[in-house]
């Protein structure tokens, strides 16, 4: 598909199809829940129109759950260089879900959760839920700008008792692709404590040309030894409400305890959104690289029609998730307000930066997921009410 087509999709046809981004702020352009509003890859609308029409929508067949665990072996190899053993890709509804049941399962009864901030909205609900404390540790920044772990921060929440590090790579809402050098180096803070990691890289496809996905549990057997990997074909192509996720095993001890606990986990997966992952990991690599491209062009074309504005903005390194720092606009309701000055002045819908932890406020996260026109239309519409 020549990603180029993505251009001709408009707002009226977006809001016609219903979805939660372009409805729940009616009359808005939806830069906000992260999915991206390029239309169903070929391979999967085939597959899913053929499945319908033979009536495949009963429970998971084991068949489909072994060309999935397959599928996905096949894609880390290919694009991560990650030799998985099928048989340790387990399905799962989504990526909270599987966070759940490893804060249930494989973290330590009643300890706290340390969550890397800023970070994804859920992070700092789903724990407090559950009757967990979060420990929020703050990222720091290099010369450069970029965020990075703080070590010292990191270890101090250990040392205070918290056991489970959520890590997001790439990061939400960051944009950050972390290197093997830095996750060598939070694993060392991690293995010093006993602690584990929650690695959520369902964002991994989406990496901007020029870096590359390194899966955190693939660097040595140290990270192989503490780690659950989720992931996900929803976000790279588009599928989050077919309700499928994949949780990848990298140690002995968890196969283990996932052979106790991982029936009902397993059994949250859909059929549809098992196969439509079947068919992105195989057959959808084409129209994935055409969409990493046009991301690219986007978030390029973002920072161009940002510039001199008074919004900081880095590109990401990955995902279609834009961070913009607000905090030196003059606003009326100060740099906390941005998410509602833009709403409701710019009519664009963002995630507030409050809402992924308190290093997040003055701070918006703008999904650049979008038809270009329409992220150009969203810019302008934030630059023209700045201006007046």
């Amino acid at each position: 598909m020549n990603a180029h087509a993505f251009d001709s999709i408009t707002a009226d046809r977006l809001r016609e199809n219903g979805s939660l981004k372009w409805t729940a702020f009616p009359g808005t352009i939806g830069a906000w829940v992260a999915e991206a509003d390029f239309p169903v890859a070929p391979p999967i609308s085939a597959a899913l129109h053929d499945a319908v029409d033979r009536g495949l929508l009963g429970y998971l067949p084991p068949a489909l759950v072994t060309g999935v665990r397959e599928a996905y072996a096949s894609f880390a190899a290919d694009r991560y260089s990650w030799v998985v053993d099928p048989a340790r890709v387990h399905p799962a509804s989504d990526v909270l879900t599987a966070l759940e049941h490893t804060i249930r399962h494989f973290s330590r009864p009643g300890s706290p959760v340390i969550v890397p901030t800023p970070s994804y909205m859920p992070f700092h609900t789903l724990p407090r839920e559950l009757g967990r404390e979060i420990i929020q540790v703050p990222m720091a920044r290099d010369a450069a700008g970029r965020y990075t772990y703080d070590l010292d921060a990191l270890d101090a929440a250990f040392a205070a008792g918290g056991h489970l590090l959520i890590l997001c790579n790439p990061h939400n809402p960051i944009g950050r692709v972390l290197e093997p050098a830095e996750m060598l180096a939070v694993a060392e803070v991690v293995d010093r404590h006993g602690g584990r990691v929650f690695s959520d890289e369902i964002h991994a496809p989406l990496v901007r040309p020029g870096r590359r996905h390194v899966p955190y549990a693939s660097l040595d057997e140290t990270t192989a030894g503490h780690t659950l990997t989720a992931t996900s074909a929803s976000k790279a192509w588009n599928l989050p409400g077919l309700k499928c996720a994949q949780v990848v095993l990298s140690n002995d001890a968890d196969v283990k305890l996932w052979d106790e606990v991982g029936e009902r986990i397993e059994e949250g997966a859909s059929t549809l959104g098992m196969l439509a992952n079947q068919v992105a990991y195989t057959e959808g690599r084409d129209w994935l690289d055409d969409v990493v491209a046009y991301v690219q062009g986007n978030v390029t074309r973002l920072g161009e029609l940002l510039e001199g504005s008074g919004i900081g903005y880095r590109a990401p390194e990955g995902t279609y998730l834009a961070w913009l720092d607000c905090r030196d606009l003059d606003l009326p309701g100060g740099p906390g307000s941005a998410a509602t000055f833009f709403r409701e002045q710019a009519g664009v819908t963002l995630v507030d930066g409050a809402d992924c932890g308190a290093a997040g406020r003055g701070f918006v996260r703008f999904n650049a997921g979008l038809p270009r026109p329409l992220l150009e239309e969203a810019a302008t519409r934030m630059r023209a009410v700045l201006d007046r």
